[in-house]
C-alpha cells in the first residue's frame, strides 16, 4: 500500500477531526433520544432502524442527484461490513447502553475505539505502525482506561458489554469503510451504506413507530443522530480515513470523549471536573505526537 503524501495525511487528519467533532455529540443526543430506565423515551430499536431510515431517504435522493454508479462487485463485500457494523451495531449498542448508563461514561468506555480500529486497519491492509506508534496508541488507550477506571471507582455495569460490542463493530466498520474510500468517493460509501440498507430499516422504522407521547427533545435527538451521526458526519470522516491511512487518522478519535463530555454538560446537564480536563489535554498530546511517527 502507498505512503500518503504529507499534505494528504494533514488534510486527512483535519477531516478526520471534523467528523469526530460530529461524532462526539452523538452519546448525548443519543441519550435524549433513548431517555433514561427511570424515563425513557424512543426505544433502542427504534432510534437504531429510523436514524438509518431517514440517512438512507437522504442518501438516494443524493446518489440520484449527483449520477453516482453503482458499486462494483469487489466493493460490495466492504459495504456490508461497513453496514453491519455502522447501521446495526454501533448504534443498537449503544442505543440499549445509555438507557442504563450516563453519557459520560458510555463516551469513555468506548474510548478504545481508535486503538481497536488501529489494530484491525494494520491486520486488515497490512500496515507496519512503528513502535513508537504503538506506544503512543496504547499511552491514548491506557489514559481512557484509567479515567474510566477513576470515574467509576473501577466498577463495571452490565451497559458495557453492549458497549464493548459498540467498539468491536466500529472498528470494523471504520476500516471497511475507509477502504471502500479508497474506490469511490467518501460521501457516497455511507449514502451506499445506508440506502442499500433500507429495505431492512424502513419495515423497522414502522413496525417500532412509538405508540406512547415522547418529548420534542426525544425527537431533536433522533434528528441529529440521523442527519449528522449517521450520515454527514461519514462524508468527513471516511474521506479522512481514506487520504490520511486509517491506521494514523484512526488515533484522531481519541479525542472524541472528551468532547462527548464537553457536550453532554450543555445539553444533559452532566457535571464536568477539572480531572476529565486534564485527561482530555494528556490524550490530545498523545494524538499529536503519534501524528509525527512512521507508519510503512
Amino acid at each position: 500500500m502507498n505512503t500518503p503524501a504529507a499534505q494528504d495525511v494533514i488534510k486527512g487528519l483535519w477531516l478526520g477531526a471534523l467528523g469526530v467533532v460530529i461524532f462526539a455529540m452523538t452519546f448525548p443526543m443519543t441519550r435524549l433520544a433513548v431517555g433514561d430506565a427511570a424515563h425513557p423515551q424512543l426505544a433502542p430499536e427504534f432510534v437504531t432502524a429510523a436514524r438509518a431510515a431517514l440517512a438512507g431517504l437522504l442518501s438516494g435522493v443524493y446518489l440520484r442527484a449527483v449520477g453516482a454508479p453503482r458499486p462494483q462487485r469487489a466493493q460490495w463485500s466492504s459495504l456490508v461490513v461497513c453496514a453491519l457494523g455502522t447501521v446495526v451495531g454501533f448504534p443498537l449498542c449503544i442505543a440499549l447502553a445509555l438507557r442504563e448508563v450516563e453519557s459520560m461514561h458510555a463516551a469513555v468506555v468506548t474510548g478504545v475505539i481508535p486503538i481497536g480500529t488501529a489494530v484491525v486497519g494494520a491486520l486488515a491492509l497490512r500496515q507496519r505502525p512503528s513502535a513508537g506508534f504503538w506506544v503512543c496508541a496504547v499511552a491514548g488507550c491506557a489514559l481512557v482506561l484509567a479515567y474510566a477506571a477513576w470515574s467509576g471507582g473501577g466498577r463495571w455495569v452490565a451497559a458495557d458489554g453492549w458497549l464493548l460490542l459498540a467498539v468491536v463493530s466500529t472498528s470494523l466498520a471504520y476500516v471497511a469503510g475507509g477502504r471502500a474510500s479508497s474506490h469511490m468517493p467518501a460521501q457516497q460509501v455511507i449514502c451506499w451504506v445506508v440506502a442499500g440498507s433500507l429495505p431492512l430499516t424502513l419495515p423497522l422504522t414502522w413496525w417500532w413507530w412509538p405508540t406512547r407521547e415522547v418529548t420534542p427533545a426525544a425527537w431533536g435527538g433522533l434528528l441529529y443522530v440521523s442527519l449528522f451521526s449517521m450520515w454527514l458526519g461519514f462524508f468527513a470522516w471516511y474521506r479522512g480515513l481514506a487520504l490520511g491511512g486509517i491506521v494514523r487518522v484512526s488515533q484522531v478519535q481519541l479525542i472524541q470523549p472528551f468532547l462527548a463530555l464537553l457536550f453532554a454538560v450543555p445539553i444533559l446537564g452532566e457535571r464536568l471536573d477539572p480531572i476529565t480536563v486534564l485527561f482530555s489535554i494528556a490524550v490530545m498530546a498523545v494524538v499529536l505526537i503519534s501524528r509525527h511517527m512512521p507508519i510503512r
